[in-house]
C-alpha cells in the first residue's frame, strides 16, 4: 500500500504539467498568437518568424528557411526553403496550449506533429 501511495504522489506532478492543446481553426486567432513572437524548438536552434504578409523566415542549425504561408479552410498551409532544400507545400492542423505553444500536424492533421514555444 505504502509503495502505490508514493507512486501515485510520483505520479502527480505529470498529471499536473499536461498539455492541453487546442485547434486554431481561424486565421485571426492564429495571427494574434504569432504576432511579433517568434517560434522555436531548442534542439535544432530552429527560430521562425511567421509573418501577417504571408512570409515565413527564420533559420535551423544555422541556415536560413524562408517561405511562404496561406491560411486555407481553418489549416496553416505553407512551402518553405531550408538552404536549398525545398519543403513541400503543406497544409497544417495548428493547436495553441494557451499562449506559449503551438503544435503543427501535417496533413491536416493526420501526420507528424512538431511542437514550437512562442518567444
Amino acid at each position: 500500500m505504502l509503495r502505490l501511495f508514493i507512486a501515485l504522489l510520483l505520479a502527480l506532478p505529470s498529471v499536473a504539467a499536461a498539455e492541453v492543446f487546442t485547434p486554431v481553426k481561424d486565421k485571426g486567432r492564429f495571427l494574434d498568437l504569432v504576432q511579433n513572437r517568434e517560434l522555436r524548438i531548442g534542439l535544432y536552434n530552429l527560430s521562425l518568424n511567421v509573418l501577417p504578409d504571408g512570409r515565413i523566415a527564420g533559420s535551423a542549425l544555422g541556415w536560413d528557411i524562408t517561405g511562404k504561408w496561406a491560411w486555407e479552410d481553418g489549416y496553416f498551409c505553407r512551402e518553405m526553403d531550408w538552404s536549398g532544400m525545398e519543403i513541400d507545400y503543406n497544409c497544417q492542423l495548428v493547436e495553441a496550449d494557451g499562449g506559449e505553444k503551438l503544435r503543427f500536424t501535417v496533413d491536416q492533421g493526420k501526420g507528424d506533429s512538431a511542437t514550437f514555444r512562442l518567444r
